[in-house]
């Protein structure tokens, strides 16, 4: 029988990661709100209020503590990212075409 105990990380990684769609995703929605949160902080003496203020009450004074807090539970939404488009030989090509021509009517940079 497992017992439940306390993990390295709160919350678990697996919760975390059943947000998300990937570990990549994770670490990146994590990432760039810790920044976010970090900016805050940092600017709070100087009045500007443009920074979003963490969006859960926590004892953690780390931001990324408080961005993966924020992302289980759900305060921090990912979606998902584009589809790339399809590769295009042809118009890579004509596009390749287009820059040497500009380059060399800019005039003679030798």
């Amino acid at each position: 029988m497992a017992l439940d105990h306390d993990t390295m990380i709160t919350p678990p990684i697996e919760s975390l990661l059943g947000r998300v769609d990937s570990k990549f995703s994770l670490v990146t929605l994590a990432s760039r709100r810790a920044r976010n949160i970090n900016s805050y902080f940092n600017q709070l003496g100087d009045g500007l209020g443009h920074m979003i203020p963490p969006q859960v009450s926590s004892v953690a004074r780390k931001p990324l503590s408080i961005a993966f807090e924020e992302i289980s539970e759900e305060k921090i939404v990912w979606t998902e990212a584009p589809e790339e488009p399809e590769y295009d030989p042809e118009a890579e090509a004509q596009a390749m075409a287009d820059a040497a021509e500009a380059f060399g009517e800019s005039g003679d940079n030798a």
